[in-house]
């Protein structure tokens, strides 16, 4: 049976324990009600948390639109449209960046355009990573090229969110591309290509992941033997 509130010890989060922390006009007993809704049933919680997806308070919208990654499953096309909302009109690239990570936990592929419009449209990078590490899980074929550019781009956290993403698309075109990252001097986006060649399979995978096995730092050649 499932379970309207939860007790824990002397505290109880309840409906209406939440709904009296959502009602108030500080901000700081609204964030503690939206983060509370995680302890209600997922369909009370839907309908609770909407209101505040576009709060006046930044905190409190990213708050709530983080927990659409879960939420959102109860009704997958209200959330594809109040993310899209969020993503287009939200003043803070926190909350875009939110709702981008959350489509894609979603797994909400008619967002692909939407993604692919904002990555070419923002100049906020937190904004890009987020479009560009939500794509993989997204499993949308049509992000390939945009992975494939933003491979090549100089922020290398960019770099190693195409890379981690590349190898969940699943896509054996990315092999030749990923390799010649597998002399690059950062450690962590060797360890990702690890992941990703993991992934992918193939002659070309193995045998850099046999080259990444002897590699200098221990964690990389650690990933690489076990993925053999």
């Amino acid at each position: 049976m499932s379970k309207k509130y939860i007790n824990f010890g002397e505290m109880s989060v309840s409906p209406e324990s939440v709904k009296q922390l959502l009602s108030s006009e500080n901000f700081g007993e609204r964030l503690r009600g939206v983060n509370q809704l995680r302890e209600l049933e997922p369909a009370m919680a839907f309908e609770m948390v909407q209101p505040f997806l576009t709060d006046s308070n930044t905190r409190v919208r990213y708050a709530a639109v983080s927990q659409m990654d879960t939420l959102g499953s109860q009704d997958l096309q209200s959330a594809l449209t109040v993310l899209r909302s969020c993503l287009f009109h939200d003043s803070e690239p926190d909350v875009q960046a939110a709702a981008a990570d959350a489509l894609g936990a979603l797994k909400l592929r008619e967002a692909f355009e939407d993604l692919k419009q904002l990555y070419y449209s923002t100049s906020e990078w937190l904004v890009k990573f987020s479009i560009v590490a939500t794509l993989g899980e997204l499993g949308e074929p049509q992000a390939f090229e945009l992975l494939k550019e933003a491979l090549s781009d100089e922020n290398v956290l960019l770099q190693t969110a195409a890379i981690g993403s590349l190898g969940e698309l699943g896509d054996t075109r990315a092999v030749p591309l990923l390799v010649t990252h597998a002399t690059n001097s950062d450690w962590q986006v060797r360890y990702r290509l690890v992941q990703a060649l993991s992934l992918l399979g193939g002659d070309l995978a193995h045998s850099t992941l046999e080259t990444l096995a002897k590699d200098p730092v221990e964690q990389v050649a650690q990933a690489a033997k076990a993925s053999l």
